[in-house]
């Protein structure tokens, strides 16, 4: 199994304890929406260990005038993935995960390619650093 593989299973899990968590945008699913993002990871090997430093990211949707309902999905998602464990299955063990960046931004609902006068959307994205490494 691929580091990013086993990266995205231990986030899911962890994720999954706490909220419903998409691998993809649906197509149809009540709000919020909470989707795990693809890991983005570049080798960083060295003499006997096999080392993956990147990122991964969570993008959360929800509507309402305020995005209070939000934020408080932003810092479970924060706390979730936070106590994904250092061993990660597959030999692969967890160096470092920190939060790097949170954004929350505010726009139109959107439905297909007209926008939509009916609500008003919020999207949260968190992306995550990530060090990880297997011994070979």
């Amino acid at each position: 199994m691929s580091a990013a593989a086993v990266l995205q299973a231990a986030a899911l899990a962890q994720l999954s304890r706490r909220m419903r968590v998409f691998t993809a945008p649906p197509l149809r699913a009540s709000l919020p929406r909470v989707v795990l993002d693809d890991a983005v990871l570049a080798a960083a090997d060295a003499v006997g260990v096999s080392g993956r430093i990147g990122t991964i990211g969570v993008t959360c949707t929800d509507s309402g005038e305020q995005p209070d309902r939000l934020r408080m999905l932003v810092e479970q998602v924060e706390t979730a993935m936070a106590a994904i464990p250092p061993d990660l299955g597959a030999g692969w063990r967890l160096a470092a995960l920190t939060l790097t960046r949170s954004r929350i931004v505010h726009g139109k609902e959107v439905r297909g390619d007209a926008r939509s006068e009916r609500g008003e959307q919020w999207t949260a994205t968190c992306l995550f650093a990530v060090r990880m490494f297997r011994i070979n």
